[in-house]
């Protein structure tokens, strides 16, 4: 199958979980509108910080912990809402994130904000369902950046490498450490009491 066809087959199967899990009415009130402009803006800012890295490669501040935080915290449809509208900000925003090509958007920038909130589909009362979205949430990412990599970025292949080499080994240096950091930082959060927290000030 081509890269192409790998990439379609994707995002049909990417964008039909995300509508499955947006199914059902989702309340925006001025509280989650609130919350989740303070998450955006976060990533964002985070995302604008960069660490260089020995393959050409920048890896952000832990970018991924907002909407991660969102997703287990208080609900991982927000979360998902929320990173559709980072990929649509970073555009303007993030030097970088400039697409080189329109189905760039749909293919890396729409999904690697927002399948950060699939964290939360697994449930978020056990801890080790946490790990399990967050593990979920950052294969996603990771493919949707590789995908990219291959389709758009090819010709910055190092010699011998190939386009699925050269993007395999491109976004794992980035993505792999930045997921382990955001993931170990959000599972050291006292999760349950933030739940807690942000249930009661609701219910105020």
């Amino acid at each position: 199958m081509s890269a192409w066809g790998i990439t379609i087959a994707f995002l049909i199967f990417y964008f039909g979980a995300a509508a499955w899990l947006l199914r059902g009415g989702l309340r925006l009130g001025v509280r989650e509108l609130c919350i989740c402009g303070i998450m955006i803006a976060m990533t964002l800012t985070l995302e604008m910080i960069r660490i260089p890295l020995p393959t050409g490669a920048t890896m952000p501040l832990g970018s991924p912990i907002p909407l991660l935080l969102l997703a287990v915290i208080l609900d991982d449809r927000l979360a998902i809402l929320s990173g559709w509208v980072c990929a649509a900000l970073a555009i303007f925003l993030i030097p970088g994130w400039q697409p080189v090509h329109p189905m760039q958007i749909l293919i890396e920038h729409m999904v690697c904000f927002s399948c950060l909130g699939f964290a939360g589909v697994f449930g978020t009362d056990r801890r080790w369902k946490v790990f399990c979205g967050i593990l979920l949430a950052s294969v996603l990412k990771l493919c949707g950046h590789l995908l990219s990599g291959v389709l758009f970025f090819s010709q910055n292949a190092w010699e011998g490498w190939g386009a699925w080499g050269y993007s395999l080994g491109y976004n794992i240096s980035q993505n792999v450490p930045l997921c382990i950091v955001s993931g170990i930082v959000v599972m050291a959060l006292p999760l349950k009491t933030l739940r807690q927290a942000v249930r009661k000030e609701a219910a105020a």
